[in-house]
């Protein structure tokens, strides 16, 4: 069962390291560091890490520095 507002898992977008590394224009040691800390939430498959597209999105969002909103 899916609560309000969250997305079911067969429609979330799942990226690898590399693929975030690319959105972000970061180095994956940078990724797997969010990743590591917490600061981007991921699931393990295997050895490797996918990260929710969302997650991704959400944390370039809360992260932006620019002109703060009055």
């Amino acid at each position: 069962m899916v609560s309000a507002g969250e997305t079911p898992l067969n429609e979330v977008k799942f990226l690898t390291v590399a693929e975030v590394a690319s959105v972000m224009r970061v180095s994956k040691m940078t990724v797997y560091r969010l990743v590591h800390s917490g600061h981007l939430p991921a699931i393990r498959v295997g050895r490797s890490f996918r990260v929710p597209e969302q997650a991704v999105h959400a944390y370039l969002r809360d992260s932006f520095v620019g002109a703060e909103t009055a």
